[in-house]
């Protein structure tokens, strides 16, 4: 079905109106309408485009018309270069996947809560005319699998209020443990046949993302060659089979909102690993979005990956 709609290969747009200082620098020039020029030149058909609520919101909760004009503007890019979006609220008021960040409480919360239900309220009603190119993706990577609970029924109501503004968008839903693909089961079933199960894929941790400072654990020099990761074959049949189980049994789709590999890999390396994931993607029709257009540790567009982006993005 996402194939056929448009929003089958993407990539994110990280770094520009979430995970940034949010400078009127930042959110005015880190991406700009050349940009989507360029990743339609790749042949994609959609980005995800992650926000955060304080691009939208005041600190006592009032909206900022600003942060609407702008995300509209953004759409408004991808449509004239025949892109699709998915909007991808990536901190709400009281959570963050990012342990740096200093939002706790949400899931017990329902001043928090009712906060997240009026903001999206407010993004389906001031950005969400418009269901053919426009897709929305509920929260970014619920942490502790003790949150399920409180997590299906918060996305739930929040479904239930959005469909009153906006009854044919696509919604995605991710699971616990950041959206891992074996958490997909432990969401509820859709709450009606627009509704998509959403998962991430950074795997194997150890290779794509090593060397990373903020993975607990992990040496900053470690280094791993594609060849020394030794995937047998069908890695990712294993590691997506949970996830494709429970979409098969209850009758909807998939979407990988996040994949990539660090910067710190090599790009032929990094390619090899999008080809083999590319693979599995294409064999069991799941759509997906790679992380990350530019910079943010993952950029695709950054010069070091010249040499090889040309074949990559065939993997995409």
């Amino acid at each position: 079905m996402l194939k056929e709609l448009g929003f089958y290969r993407g990539v994110d747009l990280g770094g520009w109106m979430s995970q940034c200082d949010y400078s009127e620098e930042r959110l005015n020039g880190f991406i700009v309408e050349d940009d989507i020029a360029r990743i339609a030149d790749w042949g994609l058909d959609h980005v995800r485009i992650p926000v955060d609520y304080n691009v939208f919101e005041n600190e006592d909760g009032t909206y900022k018309d600003e942060g609407f004009d702008r995300l509209n503007r953004a759409v408004a890019w991808c449509v004239r270069h025949g892109l699709n979006a998915v909007i991808d609220l990536h901190k709400t008021a009281g959570f963050s996947f990012d342990q740096g960040e200093a939002e706790t409480g949400f899931f017990e919360s329902a001043q928090y809560q009712e906060r997240f239900y009026r903001l999206w309220e407010a993004l389906a009603g001031r950005c969400g005319n418009d269901p053919r190119h426009v897709a929305f993706e509920l929260l970014n990577e619920v942490t502790d699998e003790g949150y399920i609970a409180a997590w299906n029924r918060i996305a739930a109501e929040c479904i239930r209020r959005v469909r009153k503004i906006a009854p044919q968008h696509l919604i995605l839903v991710g699971s616990y443990h950041n959206n891992s693909a074996h958490a997909v089961p432990a969401l509820d079933p859709p709450a009606d046949s627009r509704v998509i199960y959403n998962f991430h894929c950074y795997e194997p941790v150890q290779f794509t993302h090593q060397g990373a400072p903020w993975v607990r654990g992990m040496d900053t020099a470690f280094r791993q060659s594609f060849e020394a990761a030794a995937l047998p074959e069908d890695f990712f049949d294993r590691v997506f089979a949970p996830a494709i189980a429970a979409a098969r049994e209850n009758h909807t789709s998939l979407y990988c909102g996040e994949y990539g590999v660090i910067d710190r890999a090599q790009p032929e390396d990094i390619l090899r690993w999008y080809r083999q994931i590319h693979a599995a993607f294409e064999k069991y029709g799941i759509a997906r979005c790679a992380w990350s257009y530019k910079q943010m540790d993952f950029g695709l567009s950054d010069a070091r990956m010249d040499g090889v982006r040309g074949e990559l993005i065939k993997y995409l």
